[in-house]
């Protein structure tokens, strides 16, 4: 007959046999098998709550990346369009024979494309190319690409008050925090999004209105809403993104 301790060695071998893990992890010196336990257990969770934080990952950091270009210089607005009607204001810094360079009221850097067919201005009078020289105020009209716009028209010496227009403005910074605010009469119809990009008159016209009373930014589209009245989109600044033209040309109402 086996004795009362030879029973308890022979349950603890088997116990062994069976249960490994549990066997090791209690014969260690005390708190080591256990905290590592708890690290192997506590790793995978982290690396889980990183992933769904957008944490450190290599495809995180490149799509913040991604964001930022599309923010950077120009970015105030992500919405950018391609060579629609528009144009911005502001104070000559550099002329070339085929392009020329300008800095707006609120630091916002722009570049301008001269061609064979863009008419010069100054004042009210018709001008030629010579006349546009580094330290005068401009208002560039044109097809606008992101911060490089191609001139239709250049006109110096415009009549818009550049630190009266740019005092409402709220320009561009990193990181990108645009305000939000309305201002004035917005369409009670409109939304984001609506109405239709137009060119020639009209947007040369609802464009230089908006820099007249919000000088800082670029405008990179005209829209014609449903109601008749334009929307005037700017890229470049914190604020104002949206500007709102009567049909008869006068501003009524801004917003981010």
């Amino acid at each position: 007959m086996k004795s009362p301790s030879d029973t308890t060695r022979h349950e603890s071998r088997a116990t062994s046999r069976h249960q490994p893990l549990r066997a090791k992890l209690w014969r260690g010196p005390p708190g080591k098998p256990i905290l590592g336990v708890v690290v192997a257990l506590f790793v995978p969770a982290l690396g889980l709550g990183l992933a769904a934080c957008g944490g450190t990952s290599s495809s995180a950091a490149a799509t913040i990346a991604s964001t930022t270009s599309l923010t950077g210089s120009g970015g105030g607005s992500n919405a950018r369009s391609t060579n629609a009607a528009g144009g911005s204001v502001g104070t000559v810094t550099g002329v070339s024979a085929s392009s020329f360079t300008l800095s707006t009221p609120t630091g916002e850097k722009v570049t301008v494309k001269k061609t064979s067919s863009t008419v010069y201005h100054k004042g009210t009078s018709r001008s030629v190319a010579s006349a546009l020289t580094k330290g005068k105020s401009v208002l560039v009209l044109g097809k606008v690409d992101s911060t490089t716009i191609t001139a239709s028209q250049v006109i110096v010496g415009p009549a818009i008050n550049l630190s009266k227009a740019s005092a409402k403005v709220i320009g561009f910074k990193q990181p990108n925090e645009s305000e939000s605010k309305s201002v004035g009469q917005i369409p009670a119809s409109y939304k984001e999004g609506s109405g239709t990009i137009v060119s020639g008159t009209a947007a040369t016209k609802a464009t230089e209105a908006a820099l007249t009373s919000y000088a800082g930014g670029i405008v990179d589209r005209v829209v014609r809403l449903s109601n008749g009245e334009y929307e005037v989109h700017c890229i470049g600044v914190n604020w104002p993104h949206h500007i709102f033209v009567t049909s008869d040309f006068k501003v009524v109402g801004a917003n981010d």
